[in-house]
């Protein structure tokens, strides 16, 4: 179906509010169970060893205080953009796109991950015709988003239901069973087994954590939430706690399964416990569910990245086309196409664990100009004291620079290159 013509940005296009409590939830639980669940838990372990918990529990206190911080400023701020839009607000121009910038960069990157993920677990050991099926999902699933948020909405819940169910299956099996029964050895060839360490548990800490921020898409779309002051605060916190929960026991499953050193050598690691749990006749249970979960995230991730692309574009940080609207959908359709291309080239370039850092580095950012923010904040929705702010800027940066250095330095240069342009940009317009 044909959009219709698009309002310009001139025309101060906006977004309708249809989302209530259920749908922003939704969003949110759906943006986190995906590639997280089926990939960055085994390259978390192969970092963190046998301190995987602890590596989890540091990056779920991280999320719990940005989350608080997000929950903070989509009550005051509800509009599209997220971090962008509250940075821009709270602490000045620079400052907010320093956050949108690294949004719209560290989550192209996690749209690639995932739609890597949906490729791997598809079509194993393959590593073009993985990606080719990475690119395909992308294409898919823009295209559902072109159709509006409530069909976004719909499509996430009939993905999200059967893969909890799977999930879950994954869960009760493995913890039923004994400590590290069946564990298969890791694959001839792989790394030594790792030393746990304070500096690995960060660094894994760093790796979890692009997957525990997709609670951010329902501040993203703060524009389209019905009653966001109520609304968004228990929609960030609610699915962020579910999403805690349901990895914290998959991680205890999939170490008692696979073992630690199977886990930190696979990178399919919930396909390896199906199969030494139910036997390779049930390998595609796991295939389908990490497929689906992928996929969800993939949905809401492009529509996330949209949104603060529309927010940049409409202040003049972003071209000022990724702004359009259309008049029959209500979504800024320019923004995700072009977030579409800038994946499919990713996936065409980069490795995954690099793009995982990539996400991750830029998020974290994000977050650290986000917790700032909330910390300038006079009017507290959700009751928290200031210093829990500056306790989780100082954790985001901590995190970000744990990471892989090659990661870090890639995504030091991409920043780099957005603040030059923007300056650039503004003297040329002067």
């Amino acid at each position: 179906m044909p959009l219709r013509p698009s309002q310009p940005a001139s025309a101060g296009a906006s977004l309708e509010r249809r989302l209530g409590l259920p749908g922003a939830v939704v969003i949110g639980v759906g943006s986190m169970v995906g590639a997280g669940v089926f990939s960055a838990l085994g390259l978390a372990a192969a970092q963190a060893g046998g301190l995987l918990m602890a590596a989890l529990l540091v990056a779920g206190v991280t999320a719990c205080l940005n989350a608080i911080s997000t929950a903070q400023l989509a009550a005051v701020h509800p509009t599209s953009g997220g971090a962008y839009t509250f940075g821009r607000r709270q602490l000045g121009e620079w400052a907010g796109f320093v956050a949108g910038w690294g949004f719209v960069t560290g989550k192209s990157a996690s749209i690639a991950a995932m739609a890597y993920t949906v490729g791997l677990y598809v079509v194993p050991g393959t590593d073009w015709t993985a990606r080719w099926v990475a690119i395909a999902a992308v294409v898919l699933l823009t295209g559902v988003n072109l159709l509006g948020i409530t069909r976004t909405v719909q499509v996430t819940v009939a993905i999200l239901v059967p893969v909890v169910l799977i999930l879950a299956l994954v869960i009760v099996a493995g913890l039923a069973s004994g400590p590290d029964a069946g564990s298969p050895a890791p694959p001839a060839g792989s790394a030594a087994p790792v030393e746990p360490s304070a500096f690995g548990v960060l660094q894994a800490s760093g790796l979890l954590f692009f997957a525990f921020a997709g609670y951010a898409r329902i501040a993203t779309m703060g524009e389209e939430v019905r009653d966001p002051r109520r609304t968004i605060p228990r929609a960030v916190l609610g699915a962020l706690a579910f999403t805690l929960v349901l990895y914290g026991l998959l991680a205890w499953s999939l170490t008692r399964v696979l073992g630690t050193d199977g886990l930190a050598a696979s990178e399919a690691p919930v396909r390896d416990a199906v199969g030494v749990l139910f036997g390779t006749d049930w390998l595609w249970l796991a295939v389908a569910g990490a497929a689906l979960a992928s996929l969800g995230s993939l949905l809401n991730l492009v529509a996330g990245i949209s949104r603060t692309g529309l927010a940049m574009a409409r202040e003049g940080d972003l071209p000022r086309p990724l702004a359009r609207v259309s008049t029959r959908t209500s979504v800024p359709w320019v923004a995700q196409l072009t977030a579409a291309a800038v994946v499919i080239i990713l996936l065409l370039t980069a490795d995954v664990l690099t793009v995982v850092g990539f996400s991750s580095f830029g998020v974290l950012v994000y977050y650290a100009v986000s917790n700032l923010a909330a910390f300038t904040l006079t009017e507290r929705v959700v009751r928290s004291p200031r210093w829990l702010n500056l306790t989780g800027a100082v954790l985001c940066l901590v995190l970000a620079f744990t990471l892989p250095a090659m990661s870090v330095l890639v995504m030091l240069a991409v920043f780099a290159v957005g603040l030059l342009g923007r300056l650039i940009v503004l003297r040329v317009r002067a």
